[in-house]
């Protein structure tokens, strides 16, 4: 699958996306977002990438590579927990440090948007933001999300416990 944008695109994850994997998976200082407490083996990524051919509808989830128009990989963006018969599902985005700053991030989620939209029927997506990421809440909250609700000391951090907001963005 091929999503294209200005500057960029979405596709499905290929066996060469290997180290892209590897190392967002086990970086230590993502752990806390994505509730991961123990590294990933290349072998077991490679399984996953394996396997990322499957449905959404089988899976209730789906990684999809984002790169720039030259074909670099840059980062990933997810749909996970997709529930078909609500229509709705969670985003997750990652973009690699040397890219930030680029809007490659919102061009993402506006494709995503587009897809889960007029491929997939979905009615809602949201996303889990903890209250300290003022980057992250202006990034969802520039591309139609809104702060639904506050979770209190709903996640474990190393700097202690955080608020998490929950935002929605209808389609």
């Amino acid at each position: 699958m091929l999503l294209k944008g200005k500057h960029i695109s979405l596709r499905a994850l290929e066996p060469n996306d290997i180290d892209l994997l590897y190392a967002l998976e086990n970086n230590t200082m993502l752990w806390e977002l994505s509730n991961t407490k123990a590294p990933f083996s290349k072998h077991i990524l490679q399984k996953y990438i394996e396997i990322s051919h499957l449905d959404i509808y089988e899976t209730k989830q789906l990684r999809l590579v984002i790169q720039t128009d030259a074909g670099n990989p840059i980062g990933l963006i997810d749909l996970f927990d997709f529930d078909p018969y609500h229509l709705r599902a969670g985003v997750g985005v990652f973009i690699d440090k040397k890219y930030e700053g680029n809007g490659y991030s919102s061009k993402a989620i506006q494709l995503l948007k587009e897809y889960a939209l007029q491929s997939l029927g979905m009615h809602q997506l949201y996303a889990n933001i903890l209250a300290t990421n003022e980057k992250s809440l202006a990034l969802f909250q520039k591309q139609g999300f809104t702060i639904a609700g506050s979770k209190k000391d709903w996640i474990k951090t190393f700097e202690g416990w955080q608020d998490e907001y929950l935002l929605q963005c209808f389609l």
